[in-house]
């Protein structure tokens, strides 16, 4: 009996490329849930599918005792769209803040219930609360099914005008900033505007710094209206903070759908300007800081460090810690000054840390006068040294 030939088959290799679009609405209102208001039926809606829609809703417990009438409001808009929605369960109260962005057990809770429930790849995960709730919720999310919609409410300024609106979710592990995550673009966004009249003056503040972050490096116009409105925003004027938030918003979601990295595959990371240093000082704080004060503080390390470097004027310098600090965020903290015990400078710690979070060289973007940016692949740790002690004792005039 004879044998064919046992040839080996030659090495073969099949390049596979396809793309996935990705769109999603991005509502930004008042009253989004009274019960008479289509919006959030029309969301749920949208791509006309012949079926009553499935939904779980997730509550940020500190938004609920802020405002107390809120889960009864959605249950009401719900039995008024009944015959279109459908909630499964009451409204499910979940930690807010840093501590449930660092709670594996809150993951874990999210899918056992989206489980039980038997939601499907078409059922809504609809989640109100603040950046650090959205991601925990938004991980859950993106997990089950490899993907239940999910609707974001972003109840905070920094997750109306960015964290609530991109394409990120994760926790917090590893002694790092978003450790553990997925990039899955939301269903939706909705924004309404009253769900930010209750914020503490802290977390009213925060979220600020993120409008100067893309206002510095992205449009000069915007930071001249920022430094303009300052004492506005920090009296709490809620039609000039609607208006910071919509244009930080636009900014954010123009750089997501243009920037050709919207899952962040290279290491250049714009929307990150002053995150370096952030990050860090959240993780040393015990997220005492938070994110949006930890922020104004990175951008006035990162803008003094430009201004050494030739990159911004003096009076642009000036200009950036002023509207800062004018809007009541700070631009220095004490822990600036811990060291380790080889008399290092704790903080620095985070340009290594930002570095593998990136993957590959270092790449830190800064301002290259206002309204634009260049990228860096390296930094001076002394010359950051210096920054640091410049703010220290640096007196910011006010008007």
């Amino acid at each position: 009996m004879t044998h064919p030939a046992t040839t080996p088959a030659p090495t073969r290799t099949i390049h596979q490329s396809f793309a996935v679009t990705f769109d999603y609405p991005v509502v930004f209102g008042c009253d989004l849930f009274e019960a008479d208001n289509p919006t959030l039926a029309e969301i749920l809606d949208r791509r006309g599918e012949s079926r009553c829609h499935r939904a779980v809703i997730y509550l940020d417990a500190g938004l609920a005792q802020a405002q107390p009438t809120l889960a009864g409001k959605l249950k009401a808009y719900f039995a008024a769209h009944a015959d279109t929605m459908q909630l499964l369960a009451e409204p499910i109260l979940v930690p807010g803040g840093a501590g449930g962005k660092a709670d594996y057990q809150l993951l874990r809770n999210v899918m056992k219930t989206l489980g039980d429930l038997r939601l499907d790849r078409q059922s809504y995960v609809i989640a109100l609360g603040g950046g650090s709730m959205l991601d925990a919720v938004g991980l859950a999310a993106s997990l089950v099914h490899r993907g239940v919609r999910l609707v974001r409410c972003p109840s905070t300024v920094l997750s109306q005008n960015d964290a609530g609106l991109g394409v990120k979710n994760g926790l917090d592990e590893h002694g790092q900033k978003n450790f553990l995550g997925t990039f899955a673009p939301p269903f939706a966004v909705l924004c309404d505007a009253n769900l930010l009249t209750t914020l503490s003056d802290e977390d009213w503040a925060g979220g600020i710094s993120e409008a100067f972050k893309v206002a510095i490096i992205k449009d000069a116009e915007f930071f001249a209206f920022l430094c303009e409105a300052a004492p506005a925003l920090a009296s709490r004027d809620l039609n000039v903070m609607r208006r910071l938030i919509v244009r930080a918003g636009e900014i954010h979601l123009d750089h997501i759908a243009t920037s050709g990295d919207a899952f962040e595959f290279g290491s250049a990371r714009p929307l990150d300007f002053g995150h370096w240093a952030a990050h860090r000082l959240e993780i040393l704080s015990a997220h005492e800081i938070p994110h949006g004060q930890a922020v104004a503080i990175g951008i006035a390390i990162d803008t003094v460090y430009a201004q050494r470097q030739g990159l911004l004027s003096a009076d642009e310098q000036a200009a950036i810690l002023q509207g800062l600090t004018q809007s009541g965020l700070p631009i220095y903290h004490d822990l600036l000054a811990q060291r380790d015990p080889a008399g290092t400078l704790d903080v620095l710690v985070g340009l290594d840390q930002f570095q593998e979070h990136l993957g590959g060289q270092l790449c830190v973007t800064l301002p290259h006068h206002i309204g634009s940016r260049v990228e860096l692949h390296e930094m001076d740790r002394a010359q950051l040294a210096a920054c640091i002690e410049f703010l220290r004792d640096v007196e910011v005039p006010q008007p």
